[in-house]
């Protein structure tokens, strides 16, 4: 086999790996198994919104009253929840933690400054206090 047809096959057999745009929030796949909810692609939710999982497993555990671990790329939720559910409490925590409350782009960061968190703004520079989870 030539280079071309290597490479050909190689492409077949790799499966793709799902993309969020500039900035998407992107809806939860998983699964339920006994009374938890598996979350498979949480760490990919996690990175398209440019946060840190950790930071969302928490709001995530607040919000919808339950514990949870990160196992791989999963999040490992202790009762069974749709992923309805799932996904409006991730679209509150991009409005809070996310998007400026400015100019609503969702270039932002998290920075610690003085024992406050601050949501700090890249596009339009300002910035504002958050409540810690």
């Amino acid at each position: 086999m030539d280079y071309e047809s290597l490479l050909e096959s190689a492409y077949v057999e790799v499966k793709p790996v799902e993309e969020c745009g500039r900035f998407e929030i992107m809806k939860v796949k998983g699964h339920h198994e006994g009374t938890k909810t598996i979350v498979t692609n949480f760490l990919q939710v996690a990175t398209c919104i440019r946060r840190a999982s950790t930071h969302l497993m928490k709001f995530l555990n607040k919000e919808l009253a339950s514990s949870s671990e990160i196992s791989g790329d999963r999040l490992i939720l202790s009762r069974k929840l749709s992923s309805k559910e799932i996904n409006e409490k991730i679209e509150k925590y991009v409005n809070l933690f996310v998007l400026c409350p400015k100019c609503k782009k969702p270039d932002t960061e998290l920075v610690e400054e003085k024992g406050k968190t601050m949501l700090r703004c890249m596009a339009c520079g300002d910035k504002y206090e958050i409540h810690k989870i």
